[in-house]
């Protein structure tokens, strides 16, 4: 039998004070049971004691990095940040034995939990960076995961070609200065059909160039229907302000007429404006005028026509389902002057900001002092030159990530979802559920929202584990597999799923086809 109390104090004048009590045995074991209240007792002695005791048994930081857990962590994260994320979690251990009201430690259980800190605390660290994820979402363009996947060949041309040293602006023939650029700026123009190029490091650093340049001194005209704001806070109205241009809102936002350009004009006008409106479209009552005429107003009043094409199609889609985003060859062929657009949405590239136009306007925007503060360092133009070069040799749609995924039809991914299925059946003792059900894949990036992509999803269910649960699973898998969750199913879509990463896939399913409720993530 354990003991209620082994001893009482002796009376102090200021200190606690017992004015009764009885003693009595059980089994031979002295107890004092109180029988009047205790008075003028320091209600935090007792805390403060116990406190203490726990905290002589806290190991030190030096301990805590000799534990084979720190060792194995020392390599991940280094030992100057281990150390520190050492001392973090001590520090944090201490706090909470100042604050807690008692508890049973040994010096054992508090290094275990400072181990146990440790390593997660590595975990988050290694999180929180930039790491490889399998995209199950069947969101092709997926802003939050990197948007376009990069070509093999553009990550050969990283590694191999621009990784060191380069010919960034050498000529290696001649021996002499060469042009940044130059090969990318070529491509450019033989595949849009323009008279020049440039690349800047983003789309919206291609708008902010063009109107710095071409309007910065007076107004720019554009319909209220145009004036949208792209994801990541990208909004028209706002650039316009930054590059010194004032912003003349013409037509209404669901029609606007070529006569409402017309009316605008004077001589403050330097550039009429047209934006593609990417991640949204205006159906129902609405008109606005084609770019054959907007052009023909603009080149009648001697001012350049701007399209902001947005996501930047080289090549046709619309057999694939893409049927609202046009080519830039077909936007300059129509009379736009100038036309800027992204390199990691439909071109399927790096990110960047594309720029293609008249010569005498591209070579404007090359001269001014914002284009070096704008202009693409190595890794991204070698990126984007190979998988220009895919283009122009005509092997975009089996070379190219994104536009391989566009290409997949609902019976292709079927099959692969189907083999998927039987792997993981095969060896599921009943805990997992999947079926195949018809669904749709999504573009992303803002680009052609209206697309229709039909997919074959792996709907999972699980018979203990919630949806959140199997997502949660997933996403913590390593590496990290990003899935969905509609109507209490995780859905998988392989249209994003490169074939060589099906057998991670597969791990992760039969994993979850073992999972039990007491193994789950709270």
């Amino acid at each position: 039998m354990f003991r209620l109390a082994s001893r009482i104090a002796a009376p102090r004048s200021n200190g606690p004070q017992i004015q009764a009590a009885t003693v009595c045995s059980i089994n031979n074991e002295a107890a004092i049971l109180t029988t009047e209240q205790e008075i003028s007792e320091d209600p935090m002695s007792k805390p403060k004691k116990v406190a203490e005791s726990a905290l002589r048994l806290l190991p030190s930081v030096d301990q805590l990095l000799r534990t084979p857990e720190a060792e194995n962590l020392r390599s991940s994260v280094g030992t100057k940040r281990l150390t520190a994320l050492a001392r973090v979690v001590i520090s944090e251990i201490r706090t909470a034995l100042r604050a807690e009201a008692g508890g049973d430690h040994t010096a054992e259980t508090l290094l275990a939990e400072a181990v146990r800190r440790l390593q997660s605390a590595c975990e988050l660290e290694r999180s929180t960076g930039l790491r490889r994820v399998i995209n199950a979402t069947g969101v092709v363009l997926h802003t939050n995961l990197g948007r376009a996947p990069l070509a093999a060949r553009a990550v050969k041309s990283i590694v191999e070609d621009v990784a060191r040293y380069c010919t960034l602006e050498y000529d290696s023939f001649s021996g002499t200065r060469g042009t940044r650029a130059a090969k990318v700026e070529a491509l450019l123009q033989d595949l849009t059909g323009a008279e020049d190029a440039l690349v800047v490091n983003n789309c919206a650093a291609a708008a902010l160039l063009v109107l710095t340049v071409l309007a910065a001194d007076g107004e720019t005209l554009v319909s209220r229907g145009e004036l949208v704001e792209i994801g990541g806070d990208f909004r028209v109205p706002d650039v316009m302000l930054n590059s010194g241009t004032q912003m003349v809102e013409v037509g209404t936002t669901n029609r606007t007429h070529l006569e409402d350009y017309g009316r605008a004009l004077n001589e403050r006008t330097r550039l009429i404006m047209r934006v593609h409106p990417s991640n949204f479209r205006i159906v129902g009552f609405s008109t606005a005028p084609s770019l054959v005429d907007l052009a023909n107003l603009a080149h009648e009043a001697k001012l350049p026509l701007y399209e902001d094409a947005g996501s930047g199609q080289l090549i046709d889609l619309s057999p694939f389902g893409l049927k609202d985003e046009p080519t830039i060859r077909s936007l300059i062929d129509e009379g736009a002057d100038v036309v800027t657009f992204s390199g990691d949405k439909l071109l399927g590239s790096a990110q960047a900001g594309i720029i293609a136009g008249k010569a005498k306007i591209v070579s404007r925007l090359r001269k001014h002092p914002l284009y070096r503060a704008l202009r693409s360092d190595k890794l991204r133009l070698a990126a984007l030159e190979a998988t220009l070069t895919s283009m122009q040799k005509e092997e975009a749609l089996t070379e190219i990530p994104v536009l391989t995924m566009f290409a997949l039809t609902k019976t292709e991914i079927g099959d692969r979802a189907q083999r998927l299925l039987d792997q993981v059946t095969s060896r599921n003792g009943g805990q997992l559920r999947l079926e195949l059900v018809s669904g749709e894949s999504a573009t992303g990036g803002g680009a052609s929202p209206t697309a229709e992509l039909p997919t074959t999803l792996i709907a999972l269910t699980h018979q203990d584990l919630s949806a959140k649960d199997i997502e949660q699973r997933l996403r913590r898998h390593s590496p990290p597999i990003i899935a969905r969750i509609s109507e209490d199913q995780v859905l998988v879509d392989l249209r994003t799923v490169f074939p060589d990463e099906e057998p991670e896939l597969l791990k992760a399913l039969q994993a979850l086809a073992q999972s039990f409720p007491s193994a789950a993530t709270n």
